[in-house]
């Protein structure tokens, strides 16, 4: 399993890398999976995500108490705003009202988490 484990690891480092650029894809959910992938695979890859110096306060806040910064819910939900903004303005109704149930789904869960 250790090498299907190190496969996500690294396919999940990379989707959190083009994140990291993209407003609409998440950079620090497919960092968490890329540490637990890690945590089963490489300890050395594992423990250099949790030492990186932008990426992982966040991941460690998340491991050890479930919690979301401010600034990065803020982050979060602008951006999920943002995502939906442009889902009315170029398909408009009704497929704009998928993208309007994420928000809301989505926006609650990070607005409740601990900071």
């Amino acid at each position: 399993m250790r090498p299907v484990y190190l496969t996500i690891g690294i396919l999940s480092v990379a989707l959190g890398a083009i994140g990291a650029f993209l407003p609409l894809l998440p950079t620090v959910p497919f960092l968490l999976l890329a540490v637990f992938c890690f945590a089963r695979s490489n300890k050395e890859w594992e423990q250099r995500i949790l030492d990186h110096p932008t990426w992982g306060p966040q991941v460690r806040d998340w491991q050890e108490r479930r919690a979301i910064s401010r600034r990065s819910k803020i982050i979060a939900i602008v951006t999920l705003v943002a995502g939906a903004v442009f889902s009315w303005l170029t398909v408009g109704a009704p497929w704009a009202y998928a993208s309007l149930a994420v928000v809301a789904i989505s926006g609650s869960w990070i607005a409740t988490r601990n900071e």
